[in-house]
């Protein structure tokens, strides 16, 4: 059992695939960071100051202990009040259009760094039946007429 595992683990998809799940991780980090650190700040300024981080809807009763501030998504949703959080939905979509757009600019460019294959003509392969009749034709041809 243990051979077949680490065949499997030595197989070159499994290794690339390893690589590819820790740099998508890093690079999602990345993009996290560009999307709730620099482009919503923008967008938040460009439309009066908005932080669609803290846009939410409470579905629940606040518990009676809770000294918080209402308008704190991130202290009511510590203290358990059932939340419909679409305002990190918008930041969540905003980082997947990011990413996609990202990946889809990287294959761009790598499509027109890679030549593409050149396809081989392929001969059309006569069938037996034709072969053997061009040669009784060519046959025919080469005697001598009586």
């Amino acid at each position: 059992m243990f051979k077949e595992f680490k065949t499997f683990i030595a197989r070159g998809n499994v290794l690339d695939l390893a690589v590819a799940v820790i740099i998508g991780a890093a690079f999602g980090k990345i993009v996290t960071s560009l999307t709730e650190d620099v482009i919503m700040p923008v967008i938040g300024k460009i439309f009066g100051g908005l932080d669609f981080s803290g846009y939410f809807l409470r579905m629940g009763p606040v518990p009676a202990n809770y000294a918080g501030s209402l308008s704190d998504y991130a202290a009511l949703k510590k203290a358990g009040v059932p939340l419909l959080g679409y305002g990190a939905f918008i930041t969540q979509a905003a980082n997947f259009v990011i990413v996609a757009f990202i990946i889809f600019m990287i294959v761009r460019a790598v499509n027109r760094l890679i030549p593409k294959p050149k396809a081989e003509v392929a001969v059309p392969i006569e069938p037996a039946d034709v072969t053997l009749l061009r040669e009784i034709r060519d046959e025919l041809k080469a005697r001598p007429r009586v």
